[in-house]
């Protein structure tokens, strides 16, 4: 729609704000008038319509087959678009069109704003299944006809109240009528079992639906005001009630055809089974992540146990061997600690490597500085557990075996994301500038645990690639390139 209003028409962008505003609303026009809704805007020399939106109805036949977004028609060709623009009202005048053999009753709603019309909504009824009406489509059309002079009165949609509809009622979850004191003139059958879910055991027609609403809510103290007059209509609000029985979701919508509030149309929905359902996802993940809580907990008490048969070993060699235990356990840990505190099981692995980064530092023999250059991204968390594996081990193994104990150099941790979003790839480098692979050296035969570490979780866990040359300058470069579904 913006690209069709700003190419052809002369409206400002708060005007096609409140056209977006409008479009957010109109299923609710839509449904009630059980029509098809085409928007018709004059294009800026003033003789033509380009229509830019279009809306087809859930509660009945639609008139339009074709997609009718784009299509530009000459001033004059339709009358009714022509008189509701030029004297801005609602304009039903004139027999029904033919459409493949369908008769269509044609209306015009002019669309204004600050007195200004911006343009019109062509409002178009199938009439091949009319028969005579119901009391639930009577209610449903002299809704839809308020609703419409509102439109045209530029009192709806209302400011400030952009609604998703998505996730809003609709007209057929259940729609309640009232007068301008709040009283039940008609209840839907489906409005009627939203509130038989709370508790009502009567019906609704003839109570104060505010009243009735404060009462079926659990409530320790008196009636709750503000809930009685949120229910009765008396300002455009969204709303939920929780009874004894169930959960229903309401909006109101105060109805003023002529600038005078003469009742309100509620729509509720039974969201019982919704809520339900996300209170267990709820429970789901404050378990989850309780458990990564105490799996981390677990793992610093066996680090710290390790840390303590380490002081108590005579043997440097098993007194070091315990120690890198320690540093591969707690990089297992620093993932956990990390879900322990998000809602899914994905992590931004950036805050793990520069924590694995301080932790490996520790070791270091001489003024090594360890740095990270680039972003590993939100990993999963089968991805993540390796890696901070992988990468522990990698620098672990260069601050071992690159520098000596007077050295100065620099450790870098290059990480770049790329690859199409069906092949999502994370190609790491780990690159220091010390003494160098001794000669002959050939990673992937090495005896060494922590390469076979590397290799192990490289290849057959994270479905990779190892290897380890020379740098381009100086010293040792780590390359792995690794699958990476769900980075970003």
């Amino acid at each position: 729609m913006n690209d069709l209003v700003r190419q052809h028409t002369a409206l400002s962008d708060s005007d096609l704000e409140w056209l977006h505003l409008l479009v957010s609303e109109w299923q609710l026009l839509s449904d009630l008038s059980f029509a098809d809704l085409v928007l018709w805007v004059p294009t800026r020399d003033g003789t033509r319509y380009v229509s830019v939106a279009q809306m087809r109805p859930n509660t009945g036949p639609t008139s339009y087959q074709d997609d009718m977004v784009g299509h530009l028609v000459p001033r004059g060709r339709r009358p009714l678009l022509d008189a509701a623009l030029d004297e801005g009202r609602i304009v039903r005048e004139g027999d029904p069109e033919w459409r493949e053999e369908v008769p269509v009753r044609v209306e015009s709603i002019p669309v204004r704003r600050e007195g200004r019309v911006l343009g019109v909504i062509a409002r178009n009824t199938n009439l091949l299944t009319v028969r005579t009406p119901s009391r639930l489509e009577l209610t449903y059309l002299q809704s839809a006809s308020d609703l419409a002079q509102m439109i045209a009165a530029g009192a709806f949609p209302f400011p400030g109240q952009q609604v998703d509809m998505d996730a809003s009622p609709r007209v057929g979850d259940g729609l309640i009528r009232l007068d301008a004191d709040g009283i039940v003139q008609y209840a839907s059958p489906n409005g009627l079992s939203a509130y038989h879910r709370l508790g009502l055991a009567s019906d609704l027609v003839g109570h104060h639906l505010g009243t009735t609403t404060a009462e079926l809510a659990p409530s320790r103290g008196p009636v709750d005001e503000a809930l009685v007059k949120v229910a009765s209509g008396y300002a455009p609000r969204e709303f939920e009630v929780e009874g004894a029985g169930g959960v229903i979701q309401l909006r109101a919508i105060p109805l003023k055809p002529k600038g005078v509030r003469i009742g309100s149309l509620v729509l509720l929905r039974d969201v019982t089974e919704l809520r339900r359902r996300e209170r267990e996802l709820i429970t789901k993940d404050a378990t989850i992540r309780e458990i990564h809580h105490r799996v981390k907990n677990n793992l610093q008490t066996v680090a710290a146990l390790l840390r303590l048969q380490a002081r108590r070993m005579d043997s440097a060699q098993g007194r070091e061997a315990l120690n890198e235990a320690v540093r591969r356990v707690g990089s297992i840990a620093i993932v956990h600690e990390t879900l322990s505190q998000n809602l899914d099981e994905r992590v931004e692995f950036d805050e793990i490597a520069d924590r694995v980064i301080a932790m490996v530092s520790e070791i270091s023999p001489g003024k090594v500085t360890c740095r990270r250059i680039g972003r590993f991204g939100i990993l999963d968390a089968e991805v993540a557990t390796p890696l901070s594996m992988v990468l522990t081990e990698v620098l672990q193994n260069a601050l071992e075996h690159a520098f000596t104990v007077a050295d100065h150099g620099t450790v870098e941790v290059s990480a770049v994301r790329g690859g199409s979003p069906s092949d999502a790839r994370l190609l790491i480098t780990v690159t220091d500038d010390g003494r160098g692979l001794p000669e002959g050296f050939d990673p992937q035969q090495a005896g060494n645990l922590g390469l076979q570490i590397v290799r192990t979780l490289v290849e057959g866990e994270l479905g990779g690639t190892f290897g380890m040359v020379p740098a381009p300058e100086r010293g040792t470069q780590v390359v792995l390139d690794l699958p990476v579904r769900g980075a970003k």
